[in-house]
């Protein structure tokens, strides 16, 4: 080897590897051919142990937990703003929730007809509403609890309630007293009491007249705050939650003339694992048609050599895989969420088409061997291509379910879909193998492959009916020749599809120039949806259809969308606020918001004082002790700001707070995520040290990282692609198409994908990873046939590969599609990404195996030169022109000239 080129010698290592690997799996094979039983009943049984803790499975109720980055920095903002103001001190500071969403009731109510809610009929009715929602009870031993026992309490023990409550009571008590001068402003406005409020996300489809005075709304939100300060709290106000629904439904019907749409804080979680509820005679009827496929896909009119039970058997070995994962995953903890819906469509892909290629491997081998041979040359042929593309599965999954994965749902689908790859691996290897042996033997013996009785020969069948005969179709070694025994198989209708018709034709000069076209407008629409590519960031996207949050999600952005959630200002800092420059850039730093605090009176006032009087430190404090902590018009602002006392009696401040709200779109993430990243760099490089937080921080930080999860993930499987096959592979230019493939369906796919309004979020990113992998299962062993194949023209290597992997490519195809179709039905948003994505997964990669490739290959490289063999006139032999006649001696059949 020393002496050899070093191209030549790493090629010869690369040639002696794969036999190698050949050798093994075809020893492998027989070995298993020798012992059908136990590597039959093995899988069972331990799919039965594992799978049986199923049946006690958890779920997973946190959808933050799943959905949210397990490290952000939106968490930690949230840790250090409970730390400063914890939620007892923000009795009337409710605003989108502050820091945590913990438990509440919301009701938006709007009319049919586009009525003002605040006239006087509305407004009383609303009020009735608030009444029966605090009459709610929740009986528990002993006590009924009511919302005054589980509300947050004011300073004087009462219930805390949203503002517009208050401004609707003065509203009704002004209409009562014959009052005009009455006004509510938006989206501040002011209470009796001098207090002024923040309605933008209280009033809805808001007309306004001069100087910001409400002149109608369309809509009214109300929002009940609850306890949970303990577990027997908490389980009080989940069911209080639930009451709550109950109750605003009932109210509703009976009064029709309005709509409500009720919202809890478990919704989502509820809506989120819905879907599983409503997937489940969906995912039967994909069962079922999936079998059928799978049946009619290995049947054949050859009543001996169709092989329908390997169909069926096939799924057998995928359900057996996906029950034995699961057993697993539950038995070392792992609870339970909707987004495993998506792992029986990885394993279906992948499964499905190692069994078609062992079949289809299969139908190559000899008839007149032995079974343990027939196995031993499917196991050599099959089994390399069919572990590399395994290997890939892992690697890619795998490092999704790596710690490096920050978002627990993808890190969680990746483990699960791990294991489950794993074990279909090895089932494929022993349990589908050895049903492989049985009906190789059922074959051998000439028995009937669905009813296992010995097949009579045609001479014993003359008798018997014509339907009994057309069941008994068989063809027997002893009545052909040896030309028409290598074509036995050809009567699948499959193999004469590609054989005799679909080869030819796109090979075809007339077709290749139409395949070229059609791939540039292929490319050509990828690119415009590729540029086009938005991030999923509505949590709606996960949950199923028709449920509150889609109805409540639906009716907040069209009436509460003028502004964007509240956002809490946070200077954690004890800054000089007697200094006029420092109050100055605090409220520059908050310039062109909404500023709903009265810490922004606050500093107005100070700026004033200091401005006329030069205010020192000393007199600041003073006035802090004196007039601030005793003057009623600034009693709420104590819940606004931290102080603490020195020895001197002094008071300092150490933390203070104010609430923004920017002009926007709601429904615009990409806009709010800017006004965040916007804040967060301002807060950086500011003088104050100041944090920015409202509790959908903790999500929107998911999309940084969902966006380069795809090209990370893609990268490293396609490094690792060209680095591992490069030693298993026979020729470097298979690593090559291999990875061009890739690379043309992923961007087919993301720009689909968006033209088809699916957005990049954690279902799409994990639909992405694993259409990196289906693409390899399919076009490596049709890739890898062309490449290592000689002596012929391209064209000629090309049909060959077709018609050796094609049947499986197609069969694989037709059971993965049908088996998607019914997932399109389901009234889920996630299972309509989850169908979108696998489906144009399946369909660009079935466009690039037929009809792409077959084209592309014929001309360009790897070029095939025919081999030149030397004349060598000792070895020549002269033969007879002989003519091959018809038997009506009407045409000539063949005629050999030369040889």
């Amino acid at each position: 080897l020393a002496l050899l080129p070093r191209p030549l010698c790493s090629r010869m290592l690369r040639q002696v590897l794969h036999r190698g690997l050949r050798t093994c799996f075809s020893r492998l094979g027989h070995f298993i051919a020798s012992h059908p039983v136990f590597f039959a009943s093995a899988p069972v049984l331990i799919s039965i142990l594992l799978g049986a803790s199923f049946s006690r499975y958890q779920v997973e109720e946190s959808v933050e937990h799943l959905l949210a980055p397990q490290h952000s920095l939106a968490k930690i903002e949230r840790n250090l703003v409970n730390s400063l103001f914890p939620v007892n001190r923000s009795k009337h500071r409710l605003y989108s929730d502050l820091q945590t969403p913990g438990r509440y009731g919301r009701v938006i109510v709007t009319s049919f007809q586009k009525a003002n809610m605040l006239d006087q009929h509305h407004t009383d009715l609303i009020l009735k509403l608030h009444a029966a929602v605090t009459k709610i009870q929740v009986p528990r031993p002993g006590f009924n609890y009511t919302f005054a026992h589980i509300c947050i309490l004011n300073n004087d023990k009462t219930c805390i309630v949203d503002d517009i409550v208050h401004v609707l009571e003065e509203l009704k008590n002004a209409r009562a007293t014959n009052r005009t001068n009455f006004a509510i402003t938006y989206p501040i406005t002011h209470l009796k009491d001098g207090r002024a409020v923040y309605n933008g996300h209280q009033l809805g489809g808001v007309t306004v007249h001069s100087k910001d005075r409400v002149k109608s709304a369309e809509a009214i939100q109300l929002t009940y705050y609850l306890q949970s300060i303990n577990s027997l709290n908490d389980m009080v106000a989940e069911r209080w939650e639930s009451s709550f629904c109950d109750t605003v439904r009932l109210f509703q019907k009976s009064n029709g003339k309005v709509k409500m749409y009720p919202y809890t804080s478990s919704s989502l979680r509820e809506d989120f694992q819905k879907t599983s509820r409503v997937s489940e005679r969906y995912l039967v009827t994909s069962l079922i048609l999936v079998v059928t496929m799978a049946i009619l896909c290995c049947s054949m009119q050859d009543c001996v050599r169709s092989k329908p039970w390997l169909g069926l058997l096939g799924l057998v070995t995928i359900s057996l895989a996906a029950l034995t994962a699961a057993g697993i995953i539950n038995l070392t903890g792992g609870k339970y969420n909707s987004t495993f819906l998506g792992v029986p469509f990885v394993m279906l892909g992948h499964g499905l088409y190692g069994t078609f290629e062992m079949l289809s491997s299969w139908r190559k081998t000899r008839e007149d061997q032995h079974v343990k041979e027939r196995t031993a040359e499917v196991y050599a042929d099959s089994m390399l291509s069919f572990s590399l593309t395994t290997a890939m599965y892992l690697v890619t999954f795998g490092i999704g379910a790596s710690p490096f994965t920050n978002i627990e749902a993808a890190r969680i689908f990746c483990c699960n879909s791990c294991i489950a790859i794993l074990f279909n691996y090895l089932y494929v290897l022993s349990f589908y193998g050895s049903s492989l042996v049985f009906t190789g033997y059922i074959e051998n013996n000439y028995q009937h492959s669905i009813f296992c009785r010995k097949v009579p020969k045609p001479e014993a069948l003359q008798e018997k009916p014509a339907w009994y005969r057309f069941l008994l179709t068989a063809r027997f070694s002893e009545d052909t020749t040896e030309g028409e025994e290598a074509n036995t198989y050809e009567s699948h209708l499959l193999v004469c599809f590609l054989k005799r018709y679909y080869c030819d034709w796109i090979t075809n000069t007339y077709v290749k120039p139409f395949v070229v076209l059609f791939y540039l407008i292929y490319i050509s629409f990828a690119l415009m949806g590729y540029l086009q590519v938005s991030e999923g960031s509505d949590l709606s996207n996960i949950v199923a259809t028709a449920t509150q949050t889609i109805e409540y999600t639906t009716a907040q952005q069209k009436y509460f969308s003028n502004y964007s959630p509240v956002i809490g200002f946070y200077i954690y800092e004890s800054i000089e606020y007697w200094n006029t420059s420092v109050q100055e850039d605090v409220l520059e730093y908050t310039k062109g918001f909404v500023r709903i605090s009265w810490f922004e009176s606050y500093l107005n006032y100070l700026r004033k004082l200091n401005v006329s009087t030069g205010l020192p430190k000393k007199n600041f404090t003073d006035m802090l002790r004196n007039s601030f902590l005793k003057a009623p018009q600034f009693s709420h602002f104590q819940e606004d700001i931290i102080f603490s006392k020195k020895y001197n009696d002094e008071v300092d401040v150490v933390a203070s707070r104010m609430f923004l709200v920017a002009k926007t779109m709601e429904t615009n993430r990409e806009e709010l995520y800017n006004l965040l990243e916007t804040l967060r760099r301002l807060s950086v490089t500011s003088k104050v040290k100041f944090i920015v937080f409202n509790p959908s921080f903790v999500y929107m930080d998911r999309y940084a990282s969902s966006l380069g999860a795809p090209l990370h993930n893609s990268c490293i499987s396609a490094l690792f692609l060209l680095f591992f096959s490069a030693f298993l592979v026979a020729d470097a230019m298979i690593n090559v198409w291999i990875t061009l493939t890739v690379v043309s369906v992923e961007f087919g796919v993301i720009g689909f994908m968006t033209l088809w309004k699916v957005q990049l979020d954690c279902i799409s990113v994990l639909c992405l990873i694993y259409g990196i992998n289906y693409t390899i299962d399919n076009c490596a062993p049709l890739l890898s046939t062309f490449v290592l194949g000689k002596d012929f023209t391209r064209t000629k290597w090309v049909k060959n590969s077709l018609e050796v992997h094609g049947v499986a490519i197609l069969q694989s195809y037709l059971c993965y599609l049908v088996g998607l179709i019914p997932l399109a039905a389901v009234p889920s948003n996630l299972t309509c990404t989850l169908f979108r994505c696998l489906f144009l997964i399946a369909f660009v990669t079935f466009f690039h195996c037929f009809a792409i490739l077959p084209v592309i290959l014929t001309f360009l490289p790897p070029s095939k030169k025919k081999r030149k063999e030397k004349k060598n006139p000792e070895n020549r032999e002269e033969i007879e022109c002989v003519e091959m006649v018809d038997i009506d001696s009407t045409r000539v059949v063949d005629q050999i000239t030369t040889v």
